[in-house]
């Protein structure tokens, strides 16, 4: 019932290497092989490393990860900004997103979230759709929900749903 024929392993040969399978491509004359077309693409990520300050605006149309420290506003028309574990930032933040792990001191306006990760700490106000503060974090400020954003997207999701289509 069972095949009990063994076939030694031998170090850098495939045991595909007598199928009729075709053989596939070499990576040194094929850079890209082994990844796949269908794989998503990365979004775009600009980063300020821990030792660089920013006295100044900062605007952006993309994902920005903050170590250092800055003072000034930030914009990121619909990205994410992360502040990272060593960041102090003075200032006001507009963005899509925001994730907490450093310092801030001023504002947060987030069209979608905000998070505040557990070593995190911000003082000030947060206009914000969603917010999730975890345990060890600190906060000290006002938080105002955002309906508006809400509403629109459960507005949207109403209108795709057939009325009086069929039977039920």
């Amino acid at each position: 019932m069972w095949n009990k024929e063994t076939t030694a392993e031998v170090p850098g040969v495939s045991p595909l290497k007598d199928s009729k399978l075709p053989a596939a491509p070499s990576n040194a004359m094929n850079p890209n092989a082994g990844t796949r077309p269908t794989a998503p693409t990365a979004r775009n990520l600009a980063c300020l490393g821990s030792t660089i300050t920013v006295k100044g605006e900062i605007s952006s149309d993309e994902d920005l990860e903050i170590d250092g420290k800055v003072e000034g506003p930030i914009s990121l028309r619909g990205h994410r900004l992360t502040v990272g574990r060593n960041a102090q930032l003075k200032t006001e933040i507009t963005a899509r997103e925001v994730i907490v792990y450093g310092n801030v001191s001023g504002n947060l306006h987030a069209r979608d979230r905000v998070e505040i990760k557990k070593d995190g700490q911000v003082i000030g106000d947060i206009t914000t759709s969603r917010i999730s503060i975890e345990d060890g974090a600190y906060f000290k400020g006002r938080i105002e929900i955002d309906r508006a954003q809400s509403s629109i997207q459960e507005s949207k999701q109403i209108e795709k749903i057939p009325v009086g289509v069929g039977s039920y």
